[in-house]
């Protein structure tokens, strides 16, 4: 495979590198991902992140692990072995299944490299596509909110939610943006913040316990978010703390756009009951670890409930913002998302 980079992933050398994410903003140091297992441990520990991301950079490692001579046989166990990585994320799944199909071709090779290097090109135009959508329901002045971290860390291209936010600045029309620090992993404190100011997009930085507040007091126009999963009714996976805000922001009548690609709809999943959610390690609550290292401030052994993700119910969303288009809560209650 010839060199190739993002923001987040390396090809050099037919291996694969990615940018830990756990080591932002203090580090920028790339890991290899060169194994099944090396992969899988960085997606469990969150140095690969975000549900686009996740499903190029298995798809990416598959096509080399054929490149470097694979049979069919084991590329096939290390998919399943991928699949499973991360349950929530049916990016994963959709992109997974692609290379599956793919290695059912004669020169199967040849067609995994092409699918996983067509997988890329395409999150790039459909993060575009987002983006331009998305930036049209941004009015001049606008003091946007978003929730953990969209970017192009999370993807092959601009992002999803912040690509929308980027895009809308360069328009002229975002005044700030109201950055959930996003406990209890910080994605939003730690990554969204870093890349809001290296696009030069006015941002605060606040804690998840103050939206409410910014919304009594009328300073959020609107809240933006990504998602893991869509499910055929609209409801949406997406990281903890998202219902949170769905939840406030229609009690203050504010917006609440969700921005994703078609790879993130799950036809076959009815409703948000239906959407498995991850439960993480207790120690991500009781304490907090970094490249600046380690504290714990909870007792020890004490009891932790930690999913990773909660569902938004269509019901409180305003619009979901795809690479095809907006589709309203009208489209939705007529079926749109069951059609794909």
């Amino acid at each position: 495979m010839q060199p190739l980079q993002t923001t987040s992933l390396r090809v050099v050398d037919n291996h694969l590198f990615i940018l830990d994410q756990q080591a932002l903003p203090q580090q920028k140091q790339w890991l290899p991902a060169s194994t099944v297992e090396e992969l899988v441990g960085h997606i469990h520990a969150l140095r690969v992140r975000g549900a686009p991301l996740i499903g190029l950079s298995a798809s990416l490692l598959l096509a080399l692990l054929a490149e470097q001579g694979a049979n069919r046989d084991q590329l096939a166990q290390a998919l399943e072995t991928l699949r499973a990585a991360r349950p929530t994320a049916v990016n994963l799944m959709n992109n997974l299944d692609r290379m599956k199909r793919a290695l059912t071709q004669e020169h199967f090779v040849a067609a995994l490299t092409a699918e996983a290097l067509r997988l890329i090109d395409e999150d790039k135009q459909l993060c575009d596509n987002i983006a331009v959508a998305g930036s049209a329901l941004v009015t001049p002045g606008s003091r946007l909110l978003t929730h953990c971290n969209t970017g192009g860390l999370a993807t092959a291209g601009v992002g999803t939610a912040l690509g929308v936010i980027a895009l809308a600045h360069q328009q002229g029309n975002v005044a700030n943006v109201w950055v959930d620090e996003t406990r209890p992993l910080l994605q939003g404190g730690r990554l969204t913040a870093w890349e809001l100011g290296e696009l030069g997009v006015p941002y605060q930085l606040i804690t998840d316990s103050m939206a409410a507040s910014l919304m009594a007091k009328g300073l959020v126009d609107a809240v933006w978010v990504g998602a893991d999963r869509i499910a055929a009714n609209g409801d949406v996976a997406n990281k903890i703390g998202t219902y949170s805000l769905a939840v406030l922001a229609k009690f203050h009548h504010v917006p609440f756009y969700v921005a994703a690609p078609q790879t993130t709809l799950d036809p076959h999943c009815p409703n948000g009951d239906a959407i498995p959610i991850e439960q993480r390690a207790a120690g991500e609550v009781t304490g907090v670890a970094g490249s600046f290292g380690a504290v714990n401030w909870a007792p020890e052994n004490a009891a932790v409930y930690n999913p990773a993700f909660d569902v938004t119910p269509a019901a409180l969303i305003s619009g979901w913002v795809l690479d095809s288009g907006v589709v309203t809560p009208s489209d939705v209650a007529n079926g749109i998302f069951q059609l794909h």
